[in-house]
């Protein structure tokens, strides 16, 4: 059975006069918990992760994420560089925003939060209204992207998103006008597909912040084996400088003098 170890975020304040508990502690606060906490531990794809198993307990409220060890232990480097660095802008991008948005819930609710795990010694992050665990806008530029890939959702009722599979991002979700899809003729479900998009790009790692992206344009993509358009090519390299090579001494040359 695989080993598992657990992260913990205790949060302690009040609701109204009361002291904080499970009891009094609203389901939306619980959710947004959730999903920060999948982000914290698993921030890239999250189709193959392992499972994580939640409880909630007293003292005030303790929220308890438990998954695979291995995922523990990365975590709580993460934390330590946190808590020594005092930033979040090292992280990856899903990873800083819930740490972002985990300091925007303590400064609004007034709440002081511990996170830790269950590794032994372990490191902590405390994050209560006098803390600032937010991510530096200006590491974060306005970008222009050529994103290639297969098209596996397309449309909304009120804001129209794409949903693109590419080799290099991941799936990523376009934010689309309406009008777009309404006046493009042939299905894109399935197809794939060039999209010009804008987003935000960090300036030193190159990541995308998948949550900001724009489209602009459909971009003429056409996946079919040339024939004749590769011929060209070869016929244009052979009246040029592969018409100058020896093919036996570019060989010897390749191989480094070695000879069977």
């Amino acid at each position: 059975m695989e080993k598992t170890g657990y992260i913990e975020i205790r949060i302690t304040g009040s609701n109204g006069n009361l002291e904080l508990t499970p009891e009094n502690y609203d389901i939306h606060e619980i959710i947004s918990i959730l999903e920060n906490a999948e982000h914290l531990l698993f921030p890239d794809e999250k189709r193959e992760r392992s499972p994580i198993s939640y409880q909630i307990e007293q003292g005030s409220v303790r929220h308890i994420f438990k998954t695979s060890i291995q995922y523990i232990i990365g975590f709580n480097a993460v934390i330590g560089r946190v808590d020594q660095t005092k930033s979040i802008d090292f992280l990856d991008l899903p990873t800083s925003r819930a740490f972002e948005n985990i300091q925007k819930i303590a400064a609004k609710k007034d709440y002081s939060l511990r996170i830790f795990t269950s590794v032994k010694n372990t490191n902590e992050v405390k994050i209560d209204r006098t803390t600032h665990f937010y991510r530096t806008d200006n590491n974060w530029a306005d970008a222009e992207f050529y994103l290639y890939g297969k098209v596996t959702n397309a449309g909304g009722k009120d804001k129209a998103i794409i949903h693109i599979n590419t080799d290099e991002w991941g799936t990523l979700r376009i934010e689309t006008p309406i009008s777009f899809l309404e006046k493009y003729e042939d299905n894109l479900l399935y197809k794939i597909v060039g999209i010009r998009a804008i987003g935000k790009q960090h300036a030193k790692t190159g990541e995308i912040d998948k949550t900001s992206l724009k489209f602009r344009e459909l971009i003429d993509y056409e996946q079919t084996y040339d024939e004749r358009y590769l011929k060209s090519l070869r016929d244009k390299a052979k009246k040029s400088w592969l018409s100058q090579i020896d093919a036996d001494t570019w060989l010897r040359d390749i191989r480094g003098g070695y000879e069977e």
